[in-house]
């Protein structure tokens, strides 16, 4: 694995279905948004799903919004993701997508010389050039040349010009479901896409499920 997607952040399976049916509710329902869980929530979570589906009221309703593109009411559902390690080149193809928010390590603060805190800049090494020589010779002359640079003076914002696309950095990414399942529907394997961001997006929807089991299935659908 060429990066690392540290746990997810976010709300709790309940908290978030409560907050799901707030939102949906909000749009067909008399009762103030404030209110719908505490008079309503008995009806969608204690009783079961009346499509033949599994699961509770909550579920078919949810479902039900899906299947229709109702989807403006799952993006208050936020998730967030603390990424090490991603290329920029997968960095570069993960922006183009819209509602995600990004904190990304900045090579103008953060020094990647042999003698800084970092050490020097780590780098990806995509499958296909794990094992070639002349790849990671590659890398050490950019880390050389980078260093040479810093040496003679030249600022780190300029230095970092010489460093390749393979070059690792570290984000926070939040985006809401809505995205996230687009995201996926594009970014997913078996979709044309890169490996790296192939297996970002797998990532993403495993730390999703694991907290979420209920949306499981929308990665699919979407």
């Amino acid at each position: 694995m060429a990066f690392e997607l540290l746990q997810y952040v976010g709300p709790g399976v309940q908290e978030s279905q409560g907050l799901a049916l707030t939102a949906i509710r909000t749009c067909y329902s008399a009762n103030k948004p404030s209110e719908i869980v505490a008079k309503e929530g008995k009806k969608y979570f204690h009783n079961e799903a009346t499509d033949g589906e599994k699961g509770a009221e909550v579920d078919r309703l949810i479902r039900h919004i899906m299947r229709s593109k109702h989807t403006s009411t799952i993006e208050h559902l936020s998730y967030t993701f603390a990424i090490e390690g991603l290329s920029r080149s997968a960095l570069a193809q993960l922006t183009r997508h819209r509602f995600f928010s990004f904190s990304v390590q900045s090579q103008r603060y953060v020094k990647m010389g042999s003698d800084d805190r970092s050490g020097g800049f780590d780098y990806v090494a995509p499958p296909s050039l794990s094992k070639s020589e002349s790849y990671h010779n590659a890398m050490r002359r950019s880390q050389a040349v980078y260093d040479e640079l810093r040496r003679s003076s030249v600022l780190a914002e300029d230095a970092r010009f010489i460093l390749p696309n393979a070059t690792a950095t570290n984000l926070v990414m939040t985006g809401n479901l809505r995205a996230i399942l687009d995201f996926y529907s594009k970014r997913q394997e078996g979709k044309g896409a890169q490996w790296e961001i192939a297996e970002l997006a797998e990532r993403v929807r495993r730390e999703v499920v694991m907290v979420d089991p209920w949306v499981d299935p929308f990665f699919d659908e979407m």
